[in-house]
């Protein structure tokens, strides 16, 4: 499957080059063409550590750190503020977060890297879907591991954000739906991945649309745990 960036993220990585921002994580100083100053690079070198949840999710669960300050800058700048470049290094740390799992035994050699549903319109505004972005940034650094975008959000549904967590689970489990490309996943290893783990119902509602089309769920991982 060829991996590849659209024109748009490429060329708004190329201008981030050129013109560096602020560090995307506190919004201090960054070296030229830096992403993250030092301190918030050394704050998101943290192995993955599993997930619990009341609900159980029916898979395991990582999360590559809690969900602090920096993890929050860095999230809102991949997804909220067009931040381009931050895109690629936090593909680069769920790699890394990835290999170590790998190297542990507690995922497959191989999988899909299943980005969490979104909605089209969303991804629209952001110049892409965020998560989509860092899927593909890690998997260029995966010998053998590919993208599948297999699940959307439907237009119209509830934010998640303004719902308790059953009425998470109750919205998500209408909400999201498959997308054609979710045949290829059929007998296939399938890591769902999140910007963040709340109350674990769109990864459940993710995983049981997965299951309905043969595929299997080897567990989820996402850039920090709320």
């Amino acid at each position: 499957m060829p991996k590849h960036r659209g024109i748009g993220e490429a060329t708004a990585a190329l201008v981030e080059l050129f013109l560096p921002r602020p560090c995307a994580g506190c919004g201090g100083e960054t070296s030229a063409g830096g992403v993250l100053c030092a301190a918030c690079q050394h704050h998101l070198r943290q192995i993955p550590r599993r997930v619990e949840r009341p609900q159980p999710l029916g898979f395991p669960a990582w999360a590559l750190g809690p969900y602090s300050d920096t993890r929050r800058g860095v999230i809102i700048a991949m997804k909220e503020r067009g931040h381009q470049a931050v895109r690629a290094h936090l593909g680069a740390v769920l790699a890394a977060g990835i290999d170590y799992l790998r190297a542990r035994g507690d995922i497959p050699e191989t999988a899909l890297l299943v980005p969490a549903p979104t909605r089209a319109s969303s991804a629209r505004k952001r110049g892409g879907d965020p998560v989509a972005a860092l899927c593909r940034a890690a998997s260029a650094r995966l010998p053998g591991w590919d993208v599948v975008n297999a699940l959307m959000t439907v237009e119209g549904s509830a934010d998640q954000s303004q719902l308790n967590a059953a009425e998470r689970t109750d919205n998500m489990r209408s909400a999201v739906r498959l997308l054609p490309s979710a045949r290829m996943l059929a007998g296939r290893s399938v890591l769902l991945v999140d910007d963040v783990i709340t109350t674990g119902a769109t990864l459940r509602a993710s995983a049981a649309r997965v299951w309905a089309v043969g595929g299997d769920v080897a567990g989820a991982i996402a850039l920090a745990d709320a």
